[in-house]
């Protein structure tokens, strides 16, 4: 079987590549534990200071049945390349020093006021990464929709709709890797998250004209975008009605062609090489609730669960089923 390119790593890959000053790493662990597509993610450096470029391949060349003194036209394969650009991330900390020095610790305040940090950027970066839209906000990075837009034209044959009309969620099947789907961090830099403690500050109030008060701040940048080498590694579920999955009635009767789990097969099967990838399932926690219910089904013994002593793992033949919360249950229809 194909093993996934050395270039391809994780974020806290990267981390533990990068310069041992703790910050850099103890950052992506902390992301890493707040959302699970952070922990499927692979991670390459863009061959570009603002993304990556791309070449595939668009045609291969035509073959010819020869016949006895008949020639052979020669011939070529054609290719294009796709720019995918970079996005920047970034967030201030600025608590009042007054504050931070009540605490006693000010490391560890400091600390538990950076959390919310790290979990805005977390949830604002994958937010972007299914719904990323730089025909309305040019200063993101293009994310999973916007590729997979429709159940017609480009890329139509990886989009299988569940049916529905109303109260819509999605299911994704990705594919990562260093030759089909990944992260991308602009050439040069570092991956994931970058801290910069700026120490004490004047911070301004929202006085008329600003007064300065003392604060301890911190910086952090991300920049990062995706990477869709491969669109064939990437498969969505659209119409998703939450109210007949959990009543298993109408498209999502367990005896409805358009029932999720007949999709997640199917979408298996417009995966080319698992083996070229690391595919990952990813929905929110409606779905993946009624997807173990499924589970616990006798007749649906397709669908794995694994009960550990802090979670239970759920997987599709085998496949891993993870939750991303920023998937709503109020995603737009696709048609």
């Amino acid at each position: 079987m194909a093993t996934l390119g050395a270039t391809a790593l994780t974020l806290l890959d990267w981390a533990k590549r990068t310069d041992p000053d703790g910050n850099t790493a103890q950052v992506v662990e902390l992301l890493n534990q707040t959302n699970e597509p952070l922990n499927d993610m692979l991670w390459i450096e863009g061959n570009l200071p603002t993304g990556n470029q791309t070449t595939i391949r668009t045609g291969l060349p035509a073959a010819t049945w020869r016949k006895l003194y008949g020639g052979v036209q020669p011939t070529k394969s054609t290719t294009a390349q796709i720019v995918d650009a970079t996005a920047m991330l970034e967030m201030r900390s600025q608590p009042d020093a007054k504050l931070v020095a009540l605490n006693g610790n000010t490391a560890a305040f400091r600390l538990s006021e950076s959390m919310p940090c790290f979990e805005g950027m977390n949830q604002t970066f994958l937010t972007a990464l299914f719904a990323g839209d730089t025909t309305v906000n040019p200063e993101q990075f293009m994310g999973l929709r916007l590729r997979y837009p429709s159940l017609s034209g480009a890329a139509s044959q990886n989009v299988l709709t569940a049916g529905g009309s109303t109260n819509l969620t999605e299911i994704w099947l990705v594919g990562w890797g260093d030759q089909t789907i990944a992260g991308i961090f602009p050439k040069g830099s570092k991956a994931g998250i970058v801290h910069e403690d700026l120490d004490l500050i004047d911070a301004f109030d929202a006085q008329t004209p600003p007064a300065p008060y003392r604060a301890y701040a911190d910086r952090y940048a991300w920049d990062a975008g995706l990477m869709v080498k491969d669109w064939r590694y990437a498969v969505r579920i659209p119409n998703i009605d939450t109210v007949a999955l959990a009543a298993q009635t109408g498209t999502q009767a367990l005896t409805a062609g358009t029932c999720i789990i007949n999709l997640m097969s199917d979408a298996l099967e417009r995966i080319p090489s698992l083996g070229m990838s690391k595919p990952v399932f990813y929905c929110n926690r409606t779905v993946r609730a009624n997807l173990r219910k499924m589970g616990m089904n006798k007749s649906s013994n397709a669908m794995g669960i694994e009960a550990g002593l802090k979670q239970i793992d759920t997987s599709f033949l085998g496949v891993p089923v993870h939750i991303s919360d920023t998937i709503s249950n109020a995603v737009t229809a696709v048609s």
